[in-house]
């Protein structure tokens, strides 16, 4: 059985390909094709979590271990470490095991990229990044790999991650700029995409009025990156129903869940084309999506959306 550095793992999960996948495990989902255990936490020391992810189709099995420590970068080491083992359902032959953080962070930018695709309004303009650690880095490659982002305005805690983040961009070949006031950048991006560890929110309550917002960086009802009042003035479109217990931004804005959408629906009612993988023939040409007004999508993850990773990585 073969282990892949986090370096091959990335080779095997292009951004694209992998929004695709996710795509189709999304719409599986939605005609009850697919269903996964809930994700299993139990809380470490120092602040530790320790979450399990299994999934399964008839063809793909995957087990994802994963540890979050946010003491850690402060002391040099890893926020995420663990890893996902991919074995053949029939069989139960181990096909391969991925580093952990990379699927994660690939896979959860692929499905930011899946998002904005489906709900931006303006995909074309100029990208907030707050925060400069492995998520930001990951959402600024799949934008740029995904939807042509050429602009990106950085902003962190540390001046230093930031400029930090600057190099990075223009590496890829992104014009970057680090910026002090995140109230003023917000008037001018279209995209934004919050990913940070902080409990407490990280934009103003206010923002472009066809901004496209993806908040991926808090995972607990504790911690909230959107303030209630942001969040009530948006369209708010989820990845699974687990954010009703796990979404601290949506929790502590007492969102009406009945506004809620899930995004496997978005994409079943309006998508026009049918996708790689066992979703062909539960699209509808359904409504035009297009509404007034921000759109916030928040992600909590999903086992399936890791299911989606190792199909594309060594299932084919």
């Amino acid at each position: 059985m073969r282990l892949f550095t986090p370096k091959e793992t990335a080779a095997l999960l292009p951004y694209p390909e992998l929004a695709r996948a996710i795509a189709g495990v999304l719409l599986e989902m939605a005609c009850g094709k697919l269903e996964a255990l809930p994700r299993l936490h139990d809380s470490l020391p120092g602040g530790g979590t320790l979450l399990v992810m299994p999934a399964s189709d008839d063809k793909v099995a995957v087990t994802k271990l994963v540890t979050v420590h946010p003491g850690n970068p402060a002391q040099g080491l890893p926020l995420i470490q663990g890893e996902m083992v991919v074995m053949d359902a029939v069989s139960g032959k181990r096909l391969g095991v991925l580093d952990g953080p990379t699927v994660t962070a690939r896979r959860t930018a692929a499905l930011s990229l899946l998002a904005a695709q489906t709900l931006a309004s303006r995909q074309d303009g100029s990208l907030l990044l707050v925060g400069a650690g492995v998520q930001a880095r990951a959402h600024l490659e799949a934008f740029a790999n995904g939807l042509g982002t050429r602009r990106v305005h950085c902003c962190s805690r540390s001046r230093e991650s930031a400029g930090g983040m600057v190099a990075f961009a223009r590496n890829l070949g992104v014009d970057a700029t680090v910026v002090d006031s995140v109230e003023e950048a917000v008037k001018v991006c279209s995209l934004v995409v919050t990913a940070t560890t902080s409990s407490v929110p990280v934009l103003p309550e206010v923002v472009a009025s066809q901004a496209f917002i993806a908040a991926v960086g808090s995972f607990t009802p504790q911690a909230a990156e959107i303030p209630a009042r942001l969040v009530r003035s948006c369209r708010v479109v989820v990845d699974t129903w687990e954010t009703r217990h796990e979404a601290g931004d949506l929790i502590q804005a007492e969102v009406d869940w009945g506004g809620v959408e899930l995004l496997a629906d978005v994409l079943r009612d309006n998508q026009s084309h049918t996708p790689t993988g066992d979703a062909k023939g539960c699209l509808s040409k359904g409504v035009d999506v297009d509404r007034h007004g921000p759109v916030l999508f928040k992600s909590v993850g999903h086992a399936l959306f890791d299911l989606a990773a190792g199909r594309l990585a060594l299932a084919s």
